[in-house]
């Protein structure tokens, strides 16, 4: 039989649809149901490897886990991942498809892509009762409608009841639903059953006159007023979401300077970082304060400098020359740790050579922290592994059995130069050993190829101590079970939109 299906549909982007999905996916999986969750078509820069070698999108991979399933490739059939303002790799059913300009894509979108994307549904659909599916963006994107593959076409597809979401803590909340519900053709609008009012913060008396008028224009009831869930640390897809993370400035500067104080990591917000969901495990951490760095001077204040995974790694290679970051990270470099996590391990090395122009911007020489050089390969490596450090020490403290589990998705193959220190042995999902990462000469800056690593509670309890005693701060006792964790909140989220949102409703339209 085929799965009944719910969609979250918004008024716009970072309206919160990708977690009130994970929400419904948690209660519908709390409720004994077989759930899966679905998009279409997500652009994001922050992926995750399935086990099978597939790449989606960070927000599907987190929904999986409100399902207690395993990801999979179905559950996002096309990944865009933005590589300037006009072009992009597009991921489609999980592996590289090919780069385009996004005029170029329109021609692929309906004709290609859309029959795929249903395909990948339609297995989803044989296997499990529900699918919640996610919309991108806005379905009132009138522009693009004959062109649509992830909202309301998609609706239409699978015969979805739709959830029309609309964030009230940016303002207009009332204008955007009616707007949206306006543009919409008759047969599209029959398809939402309702509206969901986000992130409410306030008396909620003061909102009832507007819902009545809203229901009123909309001829459609407001079926729950979703409240704002602060501190919910779960992923997040969209770099919008990082406008809401304190700068260094504004965190570092609350925290005395004593032994005991939170260790200061500083993540170089580079403009195409990808996975900075990477560091929210870190973030979480009473001993940690973790801030994104857009200043080459906030480094000097920073225990520990990250850079990041990206996108286009010579372009912002390009980006660290051009800002001054350089001479900034070697300063840190001499005396503080320095992590470089995939594409800013790429960039500590020696030299990233690119000779099937697989990011179009030439070869360049790296940063030279890392004894390493990198050839950057139209093939990508995406795959869960596990690993172990090589070493005895860890920024020079040492450390013992360190076990880290986590994923590749990079371009590229990368070669120690003689004499130069891989940091993990890998074993991949697939059974295959291999060394990954590299260490300098005095261990104090390290490289590695995998994302996750943090999330994995042992590996990032060894990481924070030994960082703790490189810098002479005070040691913790223990670090937060994180995956422990994440399994609490996404029941926190389920619960308030259990308690928020008429479930009974959303059930009599799915047909249950």
């Amino acid at each position: 039989m085929s799965a009944r299906a719910l969609m979250a549909l918004g008024t716009a982007s970072h309206v919160g649809k990708s977690l009130l999905t994970a929400a419904l996916c948690r209660i519908f999986r709390q409720d004994g149901y077989r759930v899966a969750p679905f998009k279409a078509q997500n652009m994001a820069l922050n992926s995750a490897a399935t086990p099978d070698g597939g790449e989606i999108g960070r927000a599907q991979a987190l929904q999986a886990e409100a399902c207690g399933l395993a990801p999979t490739t179905d559950m996002n059939p096309i990944l865009i991942k933005p590589s300037s303002d006009q072009a992009a790799q597009y991921v489609v059913q999980g592996k590289v498809w090919r780069n385009l300009t996004a005029r170029d894509y329109f021609d692929f979108r309906t004709r290609e892509l859309f029959p795929r994307a249903l395909e990948s549904y339609q297995r989803l659909a044989a296997q499990y009762d529900v699918v919640v599916l996610e919309g991108a963006g806005s379905p009132a994107e009138i522009n693009l409608r004959d062109r649509d593959i992830v909202n309301m076409r998609m609706a239409h597809a699978s015969d979805a009841a739709c959830l029309l979401i609309g964030d009230i803590d940016r303002g207009g909340v009332f204008a955007a639903l009616v707007g949206t519900l306006a543009l919409l053709d008759e047969a599209d609008r029959a398809r939402i059953r309702g509206t969901v009012i986000n992130k409410f913060r306030g008396d909620r008396a003061l909102l009832d006159p507007g819902l009545s008028l809203l229901e009123a224009h909309t001829g459609r009831p407001c079926i729950g007023i979703v409240p704002y869930l602060p501190n919910l640390g779960l992923d997040e897809e969209d770099s919008v979401a990082l406008e809401d993370r304190r700068s260094a400035a504004r965190l570092w500067r609350e925290l005395g300077d004593g032994r005991d104080r939170p260790l200061r990591i500083g993540v170089v917000a580079l403009p195409f970082m990808s996975n900075f969901t990477d560091f929210d495990a870190l973030s979480a951490e009473p001993s940690v304060a973790l801030a994104f760095l857009d200043r080459p001077e906030d480094i000097a204040a920073a225990d520990v400098v990250i850079l990041p995974g990206t996108k286009q790694t010579v372009r912002d290679l390009r980006f660290l020359r051009e800002r001054g970051f350089v001479e900034a990270l070697r300063a840190h470099a001499r005396r503080k740790p320095l992590v470089g996590v995939c594409g800013g391990m790429q960039m500590l090395g020696r030299r990233i050579e690119d000779p099937c122009d697989a990011e179009g911007d030439g070869a360049a020489d790296g940063l030279g922290f890392l004894p390493i050089v990198t050839t950057l390969q139209r093939e990508k490596t995406t795959t869960p592994a596990v690993g172990w450090l090589r070493c005895p020490t860890l920024f020079g403290v040492p450390v013992s059995g360190a076990r880290v589990e986590g994923y590749e998705i990079h371009l590229g193959e990368t070669a120690y130069a003689p004499g130069a220190a891989a940091l993990f042995s890998l074993e991949r999902a697939s059974g295959e050993t291999l060394l990954d990462g590299a260490a300098s000469a005095d261990g104090l800056t390290i490289g590695t190829y995998l994302h996750g690593l943090f999330d994995d509670d042992d590996f990032r309890g060894a990481f924070i101590a030994a960082a703790r005693a490189a810098r002479n701060l005070s040691p913790v006792t223990s670090v937060q079970p994180y995956r422990a964790e994440r399994r609490r909140r996404l029941d926190r989220l389920a619960d308030a939109c259990r308690q928020a949102l008429d479930i009974a409703a959303i059930q009599r339209w799915m047909g249950f």
